[in-house]
């Protein structure tokens, strides 16, 4: 069977990553920060689909959290795919979230991905074989959030990947890249960071399950943008064609009057 890395994997966007690939009969290596929450939730996805799911505790915010995932990415049994979907954001405008926690927010949301995938793309261009699907955002795409630094780490998620995935290195080697760019998703993601889910309307969300498996299909049929919905989608072609200061008057500011 096939192995995936997942980063995150205990929640959100990652937990419904490793639900559907064990429903695809992948083998899992699950990445996060809780040793309790990984070991419960690798035996219930072995026990329900009959796959094999290791567990790797690490903190992705430091260097030796990096450091034990990009060993096994080096060293262990073969990864055919790697999730780079462990990411924050804070709801805080930037001079109140300190300096520390932006520094934590792109020590994960952009070195570790960096990392991580330099790591694979060692081993998959000697294989000539292997994907990577990284977890940016459609607010990657413009000031989609004003005072936060949320949307550029995402932004740069989606030049990383664009790069790369052209590129005639990881081309040649038969390598997909794709990066992910959702909308707001039902997950814990917006619990952690402060969001109040009551905003935006309910037909604006989507379902972590569903964004999941669009993400792993886009990622088979080559493409190297996957944005789920034609919601989504005509909002990103707003974010990349309109004017950026015509962008910016429809962003939501953090700082602005409601805080």
């Amino acid at each position: 069977m096939p192995t995936a890395l997942v980063t995150g994997a205990t929640a959100g966007l990652g937990k419904a990553f490793t639900r559907a690939l064990a429903e695809q009969g992948w083998d899992l290596v699950l990445v996060a920060r809780s040793g309790t929450d990984l070991e419960q939730h690798a035996a219930r996805l072995a026990l329900g689909h009959g796959v094999r799911a290791d567990v790797l505790p690490a903190d992705l915010t430091t260097d030796e959290g990096c450091a034990a995932v990009t060993a096994r990415l080096a060293d262990g049994p073969a990864v055919d795919l790697l999730v780079n979907n462990a990411g924050i954001g804070y709801e805080r405008p930037f001079l109140d979230t300190g300096i520390e926690a932006e520094e934590r927010l792109l020590d994960l949301n952009v070195r570790a991905v960096l990392r991580l995938t330099n790591a694979a793309l060692e081993q998959m261009t000697k294989r000539r074989s292997g994907a990577i699907l990284n977890v940016a955002s459609v607010a990657g795409l413009g000031p989609a959030w004003l005072s936060s630094t949320y949307p550029a780490s995402k932004a740069w998620i989606i030049g990383f990947t664009e790069s790369l995935a052209t590129s005639r290195q990881v081309r040649s080697a038969g390598i997909r890249m794709t990066a992910l760019l959702p909308g707001y998703t039902r997950t814990e993601f917006h619990q952690r960071a402060g969001i109040p889910t009551t905003f935006p309307p309910a037909w604006l969300w989507l379902d972590a399950d569903d964004v999941a498996r669009t993400a792993l299909q886009d990622l088979r049929r080559g493409r190297v943008l996957s944005i789920p919905s034609s919601r989504y989608k005509i909002a990103a072609w707003g974010l990349r064609h309109l004017p950026r200061a015509l962008s910016r008057k429809f962003a939501w500011d953090i700082s602005g009057p409601s805080h």
